[in-house]
């Protein structure tokens, strides 16, 4: 009785595990087989609908980058690296892309944001939000038990390190939560953004140059962009917006919105 018991168990196992694969397996296939055959244009229209069908994954966005990349659209190919970090800030493989095609765009970049600012930024990105929550999780239980250690232990020694041990463990349970808390907007951060045409005039005021003198600089495919404020565009009934954007700590002007993509 039951060696007929478990046979079910097993059936019923490997009825939903085959309802999993033939919903999720022959787009994502097709996908794949587009892009080991070269076709770049059908693997990244398939792997855009996975992502809009079934949700979006640190590998897809990555697969998503690489398609892009053979393409040509290397500001689309930074976006969906980028995304794919967000994701999953550990995705090694789009790090290396990233660092790469970010190393054969036009333009080079000034400084953004302090030393200090931009150190704990990465400290925050090392890992993801979830994974430093759960960091920090861990310290708070260790800051219990060295509490515990302190109030119900009766040697000395013990209550010295239980004592020390629970400052020190909430100490750490403080900075980690911090630190998922950071990464976690950076992570939902929506004024990031990438220019995706392949070149843009920025302005000084929110308008088409009328003269060099409103020109403020002309940026390529590539280039990374903190957004900082929007306005309509006069007279215009397609959607299209100016932006007021920060290039880096020295470079400041407007931009319009169809030339970027937010991350």
């Amino acid at each position: 009785m039951r060696k007929i018991h478990l046979y079910i168990i097993m059936c019923l196992a490997g009825l939903f595990s085959a309802v999993d694969l033939s919903a999720q397996t022959p787009l994502e296939s097709r996908a794949d087989s587009a892009y080991t055959a070269d076709d770049f244009t059908l693997a990244a229209e398939l792997y855009s609908r996975i992502i809009a069908e079934s949700g979006t994954s640190s590998a897809l966005y990555y697969n998503l980058g690489n398609c892009y990349y053979r393409l040509g659209k290397t500001g689309k190919a930074i976006v969906a690296y980028e995304r794919a970090l967000r994701l999953d800030p550990t995705n090694a493989s789009a790090k290396t892309n990233l660092e790469f095609v970010n190393s054969r765009i036009f333009d080079r970049q000034g400084e953004r944001g302090s030393f200090m600012s931009n150190s704990f930024d990465k400290a925050a990105t090392i890992t993801g939000s979830n994974t430093m929550a759960w960091i920090a999780f861990g310290f708070f239980v260790l800051c219990l038990g060295g509490i515990a250690l302190y109030i119900f232990s009766s040697a000395i020694g013990a209550r010295k390190v239980g004592f020390f041990g629970a400052i020190v463990m909430f100490l750490l349970t403080v900075c980690a939560g911090i630190l998922a808390a950071r990464g976690a907007s950076i992570a939902t951060n929506p004024d990031t953004a990438i220019i995706v045409s392949p070149s843009a005039l920025l302005s000084t005021s929110p308008r088409e140059p009328k003269d060099r003198r409103e020109e403020a600089m002309l940026l390529h495919e590539g280039t990374k962009l903190e957004i900082l404020d929007s306005i309509s565009a006069q007279n215009d009934t397609t959607g299209l917006k100016w932006l007021d954007i920060k290039v880096d700590n020295h470079h400041r002007a407007w931009i319009k919105s169809s030339d970027i993509e937010r991350i």
